[in-house]
């Protein structure tokens, strides 16, 4: 922990004036892994993509969860609702068991991976809930109905909070790694930062309410070094990816991607963040923060980059699109480690196979 504190330390207060040209930025020139994904829906206020601490990676294909391995390469199913109903997100616990699943019919399933049973249902919302965040033993989940609701999943009344300040569908949820902050993203183009301190005793108390973005705000991203930093992107009729200081309420840069922010990813081992864009290229875009200088893009995917998450460690970011395809990337790497990788180092190398 002291090593790992000590080198984000580092990374802080690193000169941030532009590279030389002799430290040009290496990118992949094609993914390293394709999984075929049937079913997998286009729609851009849904969360159906999370890659667990266990490095097993979950992903929503119309009705039915699958989680497929890194470290094995094989896939299950874990459940599945009525086929008139389809999933709408999931989001891993911390303890890389416990997962919980959104659906359409406004409900949410906590599941005992392991064991494959589910634990508990829970309801409150009344529509389709499209985003899950959680803060050890709090989930929280935002939904069709514009509500924001917190509940301890220990305890069997568990709704902590609710939480009124979107006038649209929530499509966007993350805590902050201190767990202090929450920041969430709606259709109504707004972006909000809650105290978590307060949060149960306030159903409106926001922290900041953020009006700049022109189209609603699915990505959300803390940077992992500078706890204070927020990322968050806009769709097509804002296309734009912010960088604010939550403790001010500050914008501090806005860049014009040019095409729908749907997904941001920080890399932890370089001062970079990883975008995915719809309309019209399709691509990930990599940027160099703070300056957002973009470094360049990986391109393969032939629908919107919808969903992003990167593996434990920190070194690929899997992306999912419209062309009901997974690609997995090498993107961040460690400098000192991509020298050494070889292909073959990697459960990850070259293939196309399905997930289920």
């Amino acid at each position: 922990m002291k090593k790992r504190t000590r080198f984000i330390d580092e990374m802080r207060h690193e000169d941030e004036s532009p590279p030389s040209s002799k430290s040009v930025r290496c990118l992949p020139k094609s993914s390293d892994r394709i999984l075929d994904a049937p079913n997998l829906m286009d729609d851009y206020y849904l969360n159906v993509l999370d890659w667990g601490s266990n490095n097993v990676l979950a992903v929503a294909l119309g009705s039915t969860l699958y989680l497929w391995s890194a470290d094995t390469g094989k896939v299950r199913v874990l459940m599945e609702v009525e086929e008139d109903h389809y999933l709408t997100s999931v989001a891993w616990g911390g303890d890389g068991n416990t997962i919980s699943v959104g659906t359409s019919n406004s409900d949410i399933q906590i599941w005992d991976c392991k064991a494959q049973r589910k634990i508990r249902s829970l309801s409150g919302h009344m529509k389709r809930v499209g985003c899950l965040a959680w803060n050890g033993s709090l989930l929280t989940s935002g939904s069709g109905d514009s509500t924001i609701i917190n509940r301890d999943v220990r305890s069997r009344s568990n709704i902590v909070s609710r939480l009124r300040a979107h006038a649209q569908e929530v499509c966007g949820l993350r805590w902050s790694g201190s767990g202090n902050q929450l920041a969430s993203g709606g259709n109504d183009n707004l972006l909000h930062i809650w105290d978590a301190s307060v949060m149960a005793s306030s159903s409106q108390g926001y922290l900041h309410r953020l009006t700049e973005h022109r189209a609603a705000v699915k990505a959300i991203a803390w940077c992992p070094y500078q706890s204070n930093i927020l990322a968050s992107g806009g769709g097509t009729a804002d296309r734009c990816i912010k960088m604010w200081n939550t403790q001010t309420g500050q914008c501090i840069s806005s860049t014009d991607t040019q095409s729908q922010v749907c997904a941001l990813e920080w890399n932890r081992h370089q001062k970079e963040i990883l975008s995915s864009h719809g309309y019209s290229q399709n691509q990930l875009s990599l940027w160099r923060y703070p300056s957002m200088t973009k470094l360049g893009e990986l391109k393969g995917h032939t629908s919107r980059v919808l969903y992003l998450s990167q593996s434990p460690d920190g070194t690929t970011v899997v992306s999912a699109s419209a062309d009901e395809t997974l690609r997995f990337w090498k993107v961040f790497v460690p400098p000192q480690a991509s020298k050494k990788l070889k292909e073959d180092d990697s459960p990850l190398s070259l293939k196309f196979s399905h997930i289920r």
